[in-house]
């Protein structure tokens, strides 16, 4: 993998993850995973911690 700087605070509320704040490897991991990262999500979403496709498509359809 090549190398990852996160500018960007991460918005994830999971904070006990091993990848919190390494945005590239969260990506990876979730993708892997066949799951969307949280930040993806609204606020509101992400604190749900259903990180299926299926849940982003409704969570952007409410929005």
């Amino acid at each position: 993998m090549s190398a990852c700087s996160n500018t960007t605070p991460c918005p994830c509320t999971y904070t006990s993850c091993s990848r919190h704040g390494r945005c590239c490897s969260c990506v990876a991991y979730h993708r892997r995973s066949g799951e969307v990262p949280g930040c993806f999500f609204s606020r509101e979403e992400e604190k749900t911690y259903d990180r299926s496709i299926e849940n982003l498509y409704r969570d952007y359809t409410r929005s």
